[in-house]
């Protein structure tokens, strides 16, 4: 089947001949002919297959006619992510650059003045993330009375970022007589149900296994070697290293890498660009111009290496890509598919890698027994950077780097008090017997130290050392005892009486 089959108007057909497409995808071939009659569209279809097209050509023919007016969009266009909104309405700028609609972008990160401009002029299209129409709907600056046309895209992804409460909101904004159109790559129970709600004996169209990756992309797992579970900078490392490998030796033309979380983005992109990589990030903490700069750039070619976030996981076309890398092995499933399906799409080839260490485990084995099948182990995974650092055993782990230095206990004046008292007079001990204060540190553990090893204590005040002299004298032989010493209370010292 070609698109002239597909029933679209002389005026679309040759935009879309123009972009150099001849044949409609598995969903496009499906869900068109049934959004020209005006009927409910319920489309699951794995990422990359065309979603976008297959609505927003039959939308443009069904608004060749009417008007728009002041405020009151006639469609209406629901997107998880600003990316995904600005694609959607670049799709709307290439296949209806011959007819007169006019469409506007309403997304965060914007001028919210220029939106309600434009709003003000009056728009057949409009194109929005939740949060931001809800805003600019609590502000005044639109009405939804006269939505004709509703599309919910990547509602498992709106899903997955808390958005349905914003899109329940929405719903119950717009007239009930509509034309709903809900589109989503996975369908969990949760959108099941929302779609039960929002459509009305919709057609249901699915042309692949739900989270299916595409069949062109060969893909790889890479298994990173640490043994140290508490080192994470460690092991960033070698990932980072083991990365790097992997770029030079597979010839990577441009490629994206994804990280679970921002911060990651920001240290491997500083990575990567230190070692000489032509590399950009993309996160949700920049700004909006920034973005959209930052991927204009990648598209056009100008960057070779995109470090992001799953903000450019879902949806985003990016022509002949050649690679994708997930830096961190995804928390949920699904989002494997949507990374990788960056690459792969519209027919070529391309190649996914995971670098993954063994803790990540389960993640692995809940993506294979979401795609059907293990992912192939890369046997050359064990890359230089993973055999840069020796592996470590548990027992040299609690080993210190250095052994600490033995420190010579000071010399003491006076025996310690916990010393015998000898029977000898001071002058005569023996010059070999050391005195507690003087014995070496021992390396052996306490149970096992000599009794003659007495603990080192701290050295006592001069006085006292002095009393002890005198009791020592006073036990000397041929000399009787008559107290403890000047030291003690002198009622101890009175003579026994026999």
């Amino acid at each position: 089947m070609i698109f002239d089959d597909l029933g679209l108007s002389n005026e679309v057909l040759k935009a879309v001949n123009d972009a150099g497409y001849t044949e409609p995808t598995p969903i496009q071939e499906k869900a068109i002919p049934h959004v020209l009659m005006g009927r409910d569209i319920l489309g699951c279809a794995q990422t990359g297959t065309g979603k976008t097209a297959s609505f927003t050509l039959p939308m443009i023919d069904i608004l060749a006619s009417g008007r728009a007016r002041a405020r009151m969009p006639r469609t209406l266009i629901l997107e998880p992510t600003r990316e995904l909104a600005t694609q959607v309405a670049e799709n709307f700028d290439v296949y209806g650059k011959y007819t007169s609609l006019a469409k506007a972008l309403i997304i965060g990160g914007e001028s919210m003045g220029e939106q309600v401009k434009i709003l003000d002029r009056g728009v057949d299209v409009l194109i929005a993330t939740p949060g931001r129409l809800l805003d600019l709907f609590d502000r005044g600056g639109m009405i939804l009375n006269d939505v004709k046309i509703l599309v919910i895209d990547e509602a498992d992804r709106m899903l997955d970022m808390g958005f349905i409460p914003d899109v329940e909101k929405i719903v119950s904004l717009i007239p009930k007589i509509r034309q709903t159109l809900f589109f989503s790559a996975t369908m969990p129970p949760e959108i099941k149900r929302l779609a039960d709600v929002f459509l009305m004996n919709p057609r249901e169209i699915t042309v692949a296994p739900p989270a299916t990756p595409a069949e062109k992309i060969a893909q790889s797992l890479v298994m990173i070697d640490h043994s140290n579970k508490r080192d994470m900078d460690g092991l960033a490392k070698k990932k980072r290293d083991a990365l790097r490998k992997l770029i030079v030796e597979d010839k990577v033309r441009n490629a994206l890498v994804f990280c679970n979380r921002k911060r990651d983005v920001d240290i491997l992109h500083k990575s990567l660009v230190k070692h000489g990589h032509d590399a950009a990030r993309l996160h949700g903490d920049l700004s909006q111009p920034a973005r959209t700069e930052t991927m204009n750039k990648f598209k056009a070619g100008e960057i070779a290496i995109l470090v992001c976030s799953d903000v450019a996981a879902r949806g985003l076309d990016i022509d002949d890509l050649s690679h994708v890398f997930n830096f961190d092995v995804p928390m949920h499933a699904e989002d494997y598919v949507h990374r990788i399906g960056r690459t792969g799409r519209a027919g070529r080839d391309g190649r996914a890698f995971t670098l993954a260490w063994r803790e990540d485990r389960k993640y692995i084995d809940a993506i294979e027994r979401l795609i059907g099948k293990p992912i192939p182990l890369l046997k050359s995974g064990k890359t230089n950077a993973a055999k840069e650092t020796p592996r470590i055993s548990p027992a040299e782990e609690a080993t210190p780097d250095a052994e600490p230095e033995k420190i010579a206990a000071p010399v003491s004046e006076a025996p310690s008090s916990d010393a015998p008292v000898s029977e000898a007079p001071a002058s005569e001990a023996p010059v070999s017997e050391v005195t507690a204060s003087e014995a070496p540190v021992s390396e052996a553990p306490a149970s096992e130290a000599p009794a003659s090893e007495a603990p080192k204590r701290r050295a006592k005040p001069k006085a006292a050392r002095k009393s002890q002299q005198d009791a020592k004298e006073e036990a000397a032989p041929g000399k009787p005892v008559t107290g403890m010493g000047d030291h003690m209370p002198a009622f101890l010292a009175n003579p026994v009486k026999s």
